[in-house]
């Protein structure tokens, strides 16, 4: 018994408390893309100092499957909770064998877990500064994307020194198999993104990169409405890079959004008429009494700040056409 002691006292820190500490990690993670998937199932804007969560977060990179990215990602770290708390439930001289059975098997599935987590943090890291964080600077950055990236890199590192791994030669073998799955299905996964789809109205910057693709189809009140729009000299200030925007666009529909009058603001976007946005800007916020945003229309002469509704637009420029639409937000 005296021997027993002894060991669990010499044991360093980080072995006793490994569990707990990854079992934090975890729950820590959850709540932050909770948040997240919250927000997303909410219609709501995350909180964020700069508003480059937004923008990332809207982005395509953030959806898999037709779901929030988010929500994958609750689950991981859901998983991760429970194969680090798990064994800690387990009490009493008569289940030691269960209790020793359970932690062998999910330290492995820790060390799977997190090995996966970190590999997959690692390549969004690498898109958010490549594509939001270099082009836009710190209106790229998702905070809320860094904590994860920062979550998932403490569960690998926690796992590692967390415990004496008697076949290192093993862990790392697995390791690469992990690694080369992640990668594969990663690219995989990602490989759509940023490019072009036929037959969809494609938004994306000048070099060619595309944010977002329209599918929805048009109706022919949503056709008569652009056209009207277009025909008093309505305009939409827009960015391509703002998921408002595309939300805007997706009620009109793809046949309609060639007839729909918009101007980009974005100094990288197609045709940007950089210029013209700043001057308008300045008239907006005189009008509005507030910050000039993506999207804002100008409507016979008086600004509107936001999203709206086809039946709004209709109503605030005197279209008189079909009022049948048949996309709404």
């Amino acid at each position: 018994m005296s021997g027993l002691v002894n060991r669990r006292r010499t044991a360093p820190w980080i072995h006793r408390w490994s569990r707990p500490l990854l079992g934090g990690v975890a729950l820590l993670g959850a709540l932050n893309t909770a948040y997240i998937t919250i927000s997303k199932f909410a219609n709501t804007a995350t909180a964020c100092p700069t508003g480059g969560c937004e923008q990332v977060l809207s982005s395509p990179y953030a959806t898999v499957l037709g779901l929030p990215l988010a929500l994958f990602g609750l689950v991981a770290y859901i998983g991760m909770a429970v194969f680090a708390l798990a064994p800690l439930a387990v009490q009493g001289d008569q289940q030691r064998e269960l209790r020793s059975n359970l932690e062998n098997w999910t330290w492995l599935l820790l060390f799977i877990g997190s090995t996966a987590m970190l590999l997959f943090s690692g390549y969004l890291m690498s898109i958010m500064f490549t594509k939001f964080v270099a082009p836009f600077g710190v209106k790229g950055i998702c905070y809320y994307c860094i904590a994860s990236a920062i979550f998932a890199l403490s569960l690998f590192v926690i796992t590692l020194l967390g415990r004496t791994w008697d076949d290192v030669g093993q862990l790392v073998f697995t390791g690469i198999i992990v690694g080369m799955v992640t990668l594969v299905g990663t690219l995989a996964l990602y490989a759509p993104v940023g490019k072009s789809v036929a037959g969809a109205y494609n938004i994306g910057s000048a070099s060619g990169q595309v944010f977002f693709t329209v599918t929805d189809t048009s109706g022919e009140a949503e056709i008569q409405l652009a056209q009207h729009l277009k025909k008093i000299g309505a305009k939409m200030y827009s960015a391509y890079w703002c998921p408002h925007c595309y939300e805007q666009k997706k009620l009109f529909g793809v046949e309609a959004l060639k007839d729909l009058p918009f101007v980009e603001c974005a100094p990288d976007g197609k045709e940007s008429q950089t210029a013209i946005c700043q001057e308008v800007a300045a008239k907006a916020e005189k009008q509005l009494g507030k910050g000039f945003g993506f999207p804002t229309w100008e409507i016979n002469g008086k600004f509107y700040s936001g999203q709206e509704t086809l039946q709004e637009l209709a109503a605030q420029s005197g279209y008189q056409g079909p009022q049948n639409f048949k996309n709404k937000f």
